[in-house]
């Protein structure tokens, strides 16, 4: 009989105290410790993380990809679930992990996460079911990508497979909450682009925002969704098209 496996879980925070307790419990279902790593929070993240018991750790923050990498390495065992601070384990989900830990077969799993905007889950226009690989054993791979796109690479030859159950993403409470991550995450993004030298035509900033509107509302059903269906499509274009302003702002300065 194969032995049960140990699982580590791993979350990522700052300023997450409306977020934070939902997923611990949630992830106490399945984890043998939850390792917290927060970027110095101001509110009470700290307060709440230390009354359920976790292993707290402060360390300041970096960047998406050096953040989550560096949590990896504080947790104990070698199985790691890795969740953001806003999503929880749905009960499906919570027991396709348990059937894992009893009988791990692959290198990693996906889970398909569906979001919660403005109080309404999001179903269409991209944004479901949106994978994510988030259960591994660590030392085959590592976090990767470009600041704040941050996603996890398994070596090559690695097997994977997808468990049943959602992992609910609780995004935005507000559209006003939404359009300032959008601010926020777009300046992040050009920063980097130009520093890998990337350049924007006038022509992708004038057409790609309206290509992607057509393709996320239309094509992808996201008119399915209603009222924030349409909202999430008119934000999501206009993010586009700010981070490509952006790009040809800061080349030419």
């Amino acid at each position: 009989m194969t032995e049960t496996i140990k699982l580590s879980v791993v979350i990522i925070t700052f300023n997450e105290e409306k977020n934070i307790g939902r997923c611990i419990e949630a992830a106490s279902k399945v984890a043998d410790e939850i390792v917290i790593v927060d970027s110095l929070s101001s509110d009470k993240t700290k307060e709440i993380c230390l009354s359920q018991g976790v292993k707290f750790i402060e360390h300041a923050f970096e960047g998406y990809v050096q953040q989550k990498n560096y949590a990896i390495t504080q947790a104990t065992y070698p199985h790691v679930l890795s969740l953001d601070a806003d999503e929880v384990l749905s009960e499906e989900l919570v027991k396709s992990i348990l059937d894992v830990k009893q009988h791990w077969e692959y290198d990693g799993y996906y889970v398909n996460r569906m979001t919660n905007y403005c109080g309404k889950w999001i179903k269409h226009g991209g944004w479901y079911p949106d994978k994510k690989l988030r259960l591994w054993y660590a030392p085959k791979g590592q976090w990767k990508g470009i600041n704040p796109h941050d996603c996890f690479e398994l070596q090559e030859g690695c097997r994977t497979h997808c468990l049943k159950g959602n992992l609910e993403h609780f995004s935005y409470y507000s559209i006003e909450q939404h359009m300032a991550q959008v601010n926020k995450f777009t300046e992040i993004a050009a920063e980097r682009d130009v520093e890998r030298g990337r350049n924007i035509s006038l022509s992708k900033l004038i057409f790609y925002p309206f290509w992607k509107f057509n393709r996320d509302y239309i094509f992808k059903g996201g008119f399915l969704d209603g009222y924030y269906g349409f909202i999430i499509a008119v934000i999501s274009s206009f993010a586009a098209f700010a981070k490509y302003a952006k790009i040809r702002e800061k080349r030419k300065n």
